[in-house]
């Protein structure tokens, strides 16, 4: 299926190309998501006609995120979990739990923003975990990683 993208889809293209994808993928993921459009001749038109505001829209993400992944990139981030004797951890820490501590210190991240290189975290230490704000923006954020005795 021939699709235009509104957005940046991240192995796919930028704003304004139009590309041919699988129709599963265009029918279920990028149209409902509201990042592309079927390549009709009157689509092509009208987004031509968008395409500053659309582009505009962008750029004010894109500024957004990078404001963001500036403070970002001062915050450490300690979260305490129970733990053996030996450093592991009774359980691991998620990408969830490090996106609900951020939140808690006023930075809007999700748990999908969160990347974890080398899965949950199951011991005790630093670490350091990737920050996805925009297809753009990674920021890398120092993770600590406290034992509590039970």
């Amino acid at each position: 299926m021939q699709i235009i993208l509104l957005d940046k889809v991240v192995n796919l293209g930028s704003l304004g190309d139009v590309v041919k994808v699988k129709d599963g993928y265009a029918r279920n993921f990028l149209i409902p998501s509201g990042r592309a459009r079927r390549a009709t001749q009157s689509a092509i038109a009208e987004f031509e006609a968008r395409r500053a505001e659309l582009e505009k829209v962008a750029a004010a993400k894109l500024a957004e995120a990078q404001a963001l992944g500036e403070k970002l990139a001062s915050v450490t981030v300690k979260l305490s979990q129970k733990a053996g004797v030996d450093g592991r951890l009774f359980g691991s820490v998620t990408n969830h739990d490090v996106a609900e501590e951020l939140t808690k210190q006023g930075f809007a991240v999700t748990k999908a923003q969160v990347r974890m290189p080398n899965g949950p975290l199951k011991m005790v230490g630093d670490y350091t975990v990737s920050i996805n704000l925009h297809t753009d923006v990674t920021v890398d954020v120092p993770v600590t990683v406290l034992g509590e005795t039970a």
